[in-house]
């Protein structure tokens, strides 16, 4: 996306905020609590939406869209707002140093209190009873916490995921924040779905190393669009056949099952201008030289297909 001229010399929310005055502590009298739900969505925002709408339309009838999943530069309420505009809940990171806070638990349920935030959530030291799942691979060991926390920039509770690594050698820690506006989301579910996002960052590498979506030169949108689709679906052609190229091949990669195509379509070709077919030994050492010239990894013992 290119960006137009009001776009970049728009500042950003938070370099509006930044450029306000600077004012005393505490709370300045007369002011009222703002309706964090009511949002100004940002040209980006506007135009996720836009897209979102727009496919909303096309798979509505077919696939119900129930998540958004999105990287931590969209880890702010606006963006949750901007999804749940379109009905949709999110799924995105915060910033490892995000403030959280327990939800306030007043001990006494006869008393009305009007305090909503309860302790600040310390990374090192997490209750336990927040502790969903623990596994140690190698010397490093996982604590996956799950809970329901605020963050005063937000409109909502989250649905918090705190992914814990601990180096049991040095005791190195690092952790990942990962959050939802769908609080009944199980942790399990929040990965896996926050993971997809990568996955669709593979494809698009595919698609632009293998398949021809950095070299098109066309210009018209009909060309474009079908420039676009055919990288995509030879992604999704290519990973088919590979799964199934794999079982002979286990360590092939999208250059290895090219070269093998490739040579295989040779293959055919020059029978087609023998006069008589060779032996059947002969036949399948013809195929396994050529279809292994351009490959990365080395050629397998398997039969070749016919």
């Amino acid at each position: 996306m290119i960006k137009s001229d009001i776009e970049k010399s728009s500042p950003s929310p938070t370099k509006e905020i930044k450029l306000q005055e600077k004012r005393g502590r505490g709370r300045p009298k007369g002011s009222k609590n703002k309706n964090k739900t009511q949002v100004i969505l940002t040209s980006e925002l506007l135009r996720i939406q836009k897209m979102i709408k727009s496919l909303f339309k096309l798979l509505a009838k077919f696939i119900p869209l129930t998540y958004l999943v999105l990287d931590g530069h969209f880890g702010n309420n606006n963006a949750l707002q901007m999804a749940r505009q379109v009905n949709l809940h999110i799924i995105s990171k915060l910033r490892y140093d995000s403030a959280l806070y327990i939800p306030y638990q007043h001990p006494d349920p006869n008393s009305y209190s009007r305090r909503k935030y309860g302790d600040k959530i310390d990374y090192n030291n997490i209750p336990d009873k927040y502790l969903c799942k623990s596994s140690i691979e190698g010397k490093i060991q996982t604590d996956v916490y799950q809970c329901t926390l605020l963050q005063k920039e937000f409109a909502q509770a989250l649905n918090i995921v705190i992914l814990v690594k601990t180096n049991l050698n040095t005791n190195a820690r690092s952790h990942v924040i990962l959050f939802s506006s769908d609080l009944k989301l199980s942790s399990e579910k929040i990965i896996d779905y926050y993971k997809l996002r990568f996955q669709i960052e593979f494809n698009f590498r595919d698609a632009k190393q293998f398949w021809g979506l950095e070299d098109f030169m066309n210009l018209s949108q009909t060309a474009v669009t079908n420039a676009v689709n055919l990288a995509f679906f030879m992604v999704n052609l290519s990973h088919h056949l590979l799964a199934d190229f794999r079982l002979l091949n286990p360590d092939s990669g999208i250059l290895d099952l090219k070269a093998h195509y490739r040579g295989f379509r040779y293959v055919r070709e020059i029978l087609k201008m023998l006069p008589e077919m060779p032996e059947p030994i002969l036949l399948t050492q013809i195929f396994a030289k050529l279809t292994s010239l351009g490959r990365i990894h080395n050629v397998s013992t398997g039969v070749e297909p016919s």
